[in-house]
């Protein structure tokens, strides 16, 4: 059996009057994360992870935000391709631990819908992703509800 490790790491600026999607949920808020795609801040750091871990670059290789077929999409479009290219490799997701940086809105009591999306976007059991959020104390631009980060480490594992 071999068994690789990934971390990923992400940032998204937040600004008014966009949608907010995180963990392939969009959440009610005053402010949306501004990006190419729909700027999932959480779905890009477990494909930077799974992609890292796997020797395959990284989400912007595969899916760069100079190409228009890539504007707007919905990132768990993306999350299933990077889950496909580690199947045609042979691997398959072990776990994945991630953490969202985030003072407004709560993410906690979004966690389970998450969960339960992202599990069924890759085809894992909910119990082999472990999603924890935290703000920042009001410190840096987490702090001032200017952005959004989130990290990600993951397990895969070809049997």
């Amino acid at each position: 059996m071999r068994i690789r490790t990934g971390f990923g790491y992400d940032v998204h600026q937040l600004q008014a009057g966009l949608p907010f999607w995180l963990g392939g949920i969009q959440i009610p808020h005053t402010h949306g994360a501004l990006g190419h795609s729909d700027a999932d801040v959480l779905i890009h750091v477990i494909c930077d992870a799974l992609l890292g871990a796997a020797n395959l670059r990284d989400i912007g290789f595969h899916f760069p935000d100079t190409d228009p077929q890539y504007k707007g999409i919905d990132s768990k479009r993306l999350l299933r391709g990077v889950v496909a290219l580690l199947h045609e490799r042979g691997y398959q997701v072990g776990n994945i631990d991630s953490t969202i940086c985030l003072q407004q809105p709560k993410v906690n009591p979004h966690i389970p819908e998450m969960k339960r999306v992202l599990a069924e976007v890759m085809g894992v059991d909910e119990d082999d992703i472990s999603i924890k959020a935290t703000t920042t104390e009001k410190l840096g631009f987490v702090g001032r509800q200017e952005g959004v980060s989130a990290y990600a480490t993951v397990l895969i594992v070809r049997p």
